[in-house]
């Protein structure tokens, strides 16, 4: 049995769409205040527990022998808990998963993560990142890229601040940030063809699309794909920063979670050859898979 969490999100439907087409036993952790949003027509188990429950972890853990930990509090902005999803929660999943003795231990990090990072959301994955490596399960960690696809976290609420000001887009700095966005079906690939290679085991993998983009390339693409012309003005991130700040406070659906000026505040890129040569998978480019990005 494999226990996913965050299974509701982006990220997490995907890859249990993908488990279960493989034949998998797939369970899913869900908050108790949680909505649902489980993948419609794909069969699994449920199990509802906060982070915070061990006897509720405990619980969602029998018969399991692999994790897949998906969970952050990032995507809720200024509003985000980070040391109690992604760090307090890490842990407490990780005891639960030692008790239970679990095979395999799945995480998904950043491209940057470190504990000694100034940014909230790295810092936050660094730690998560240690307590599981500390841990002595048998883990895999992925630092990834940027993933896009359809209902992403990025490309889709870019397009939403895109077009959110009819006449300009204001540009975090000088837009030359580097960044490395990845495919979902190539992260969830990756994701997947780790669990029957034990060579991947107390691995950490660093990795990304095809190529290195200027974050000012990735905002003319999607652009020229949505057929609409914005004049960029570049601003001082820390401007933007308080106006993503007073944007949040008034709106909490914000287009664009205010922790991706900490992401772009430096290049986020890591080696092109690991998906190739780990993997066997050539990744997509990125401006080969936007058309989902026209539907509404």
């Amino acid at each position: 049995m494999i226990l996913i969490t965050g299974g509701t999100g982006f990220i997490g439907q995907n890859l249990i769409r993908h488990l279960v087409s493989e034949g998998r036993q797939v369970r899913i952790l869900l908050r108790p205040s949680q909505a649902s949003r489980l993948p419609a027509g794909v069969p699994l188990d449920v199990t509802v527990s906060s982070l915070t429950d061990a006897r509720g972890l405990q619980a969602a853990m029998r018969g399991v022998d692999t994790v897949y930990h998906l969970i952050s509090a990032e995507r809720q902005g200024i509003h985000a808990d980070l040391n109690t999803v992604d760090v307090d929660g890490t842990q407490a999943l990780v005891t639960a998963a030692q008790q239970a003795g679990v095979k395999r231990f799945f995480y998904l990090s950043h491209l940057g993560a470190d504990r000694a990072s100034a940014y909230p959301v790295l810092k936050a994955k660094g730690f998560a990142e240690n307590i599981i490596i500390s841990s002595g399960l048998p883990y895999t960690i992925f630092r990834s890229g940027p993933v896009t696809g359809p209902g992403d976290q990025f490309t889709e609420p870019l397009k939403k601040l895109i077009l959110f000001n009819p006449f300009v887009f204001l540009m975090p700095d000088d837009g030359l940030t580097l960044i490395q966005p990845i495919w979902i079906e190539d992260l969830i690939t990756c994701m997947t063809l780790a669990l029957d290679d034990p060579q991947t085991t107390g691995q950490l993998y660093s990795i990304g699309g095809l190529e290195y983009l200027p974050f000012e390339n990735i905002v003319s693409l999607l652009m020229e794909k949505l057929s609409i012309k914005r004049r960029i003005i570049n601003v001082q991130s820390a401007y933007l920063r308080m106006l993503g700040v007073w944007f949040e406070q008034f709106n909490p659906r914000f287009p664009f979670p205010l922790f991706w000026l900490d992401y772009l505040s430096t290049d986020r890129t890591c080696a092109l050859d690991t998906m190739p040569r780990v993997f066997g998978l050539i990744p997509a480019r990125f401006s080969n898979n936007l058309d989902y990005l026209l539907k509404d």
